[in-house]
């Protein structure tokens, strides 16, 4: 029964809209800013309606009358995280709604095969069929949900440090996806040309770590250097590195669903505590 709870918990989203959900809070606490149910809220559901609507629309349509029943409670358990997301939605400020606009639009191109043929690699016609852009999609989104959406709701106005953040979080979400793209590799069609397919694990892993050293050395480059930040960053520099260092291609389900995906949580964990 626990491991039944255990993999519903991971195979409905839960894990990843908890991470999603403490990577928006790390970006309030940076910036001094009050807890924001609202916005925090949209986040956490938002992201559990469109991961199982990206992995799951392609299953559904073809299966719907035989669905396993482990698939309908997922989708009855999106249905009432859709309706929640609806609910905070519209709490939400204007502004924060065109940016959300945008983010729903890419996350649709992402799973609906609406592309024109000719700018892919494979027979499917979505964002993640086109060579090589998958993870940068999903990096692009994940930065701007939890960082740029927090503080446009906030009415924080676009500065220097504002934008230091959100490349730190592009490579962050960069980096973090490398564990799972080489978990990924015995099941990725060669035309994803994923980054671990494209140079390699080791190679990957190089340009992993040097990106880590990017992160780090642009919190430098902030006018507002904390000793907090400067610590938990450091930290969960460290747990991400080890992370990418002992992915396999032959890893445990889950490595990259469980640990590598909860190492935002941790990083909120440690900002709550040191601050």
């Amino acid at each position: 029964m626990l491991q039944r709870l255990f993999n519903f918990y991971l195979n409905s989203s839960i894990h990843v809209a908890l991470a999603a959900f403490a990577l928006t809070w790390v970006t309030l606490v940076q910036f001094n800013l009050e807890y924001d149910e609202n916005s925090l809220c949209f986040v956490f559901f938002a992201s559990i309606t469109a991961y199982n609507f990206v992995k799951y629309f392609g299953v559904a349509k073809f299966h719907h009358r035989r669905l396993a029943t482990w698939l309908k409670v997922i989708q009855v358990f999106s249905l009432f995280a859709f309706f929640a997301m609806c609910y905070y939605l519209i709490q939400l400020e204007q502004n924060t709604l065109i940016l959300i606009s945008v983010l729903a639009v890419i996350t649709f191109l992402y799973a609906i095969p609406l592309i024109p043929k000719h700018f892919l690699l494979d027979e499917q016609k979505n964002l993640r069929e086109i060579g090589g852009l998958k993870v940068y999609v999903i990096a692009f989104v994940w930065t701007f949900t939890t960082v740029f959406l927090p503080l446009i709701n906030n009415d924080l106005p676009l500065t220097a440090d504002v934008v230091i953040t959100g490349l730190q979080r592009f490579i962050f979400v960069l980096v973090l996806m490398l564990p799972f793209e080489i978990g990924d590799m015995k099941y990725d069609s060669i035309k994803l040309a994923t980054i671990p397919q494209k140079i390699g694990v080791k190679r990957s892993k190089v340009i992993g770590a040097l990106l880590l050293m990017v992160f780090v050395l642009l919190e430098f480059f902030k006018e507002e250097l904390t000793e907090t930040m400067l610590i938990s960053n450091l930290i969960i520099t460290f747990v991400t590195l080890l992370c990418l260092v002992f992915s396999k291609k032959k890893q445990s389900r889950y490595y990259s669903a469980f640990w590598v995906e909860g190492i935002p949580i941790l990083w909120l964990l440690l900002m709550l505590v040191l601050g």
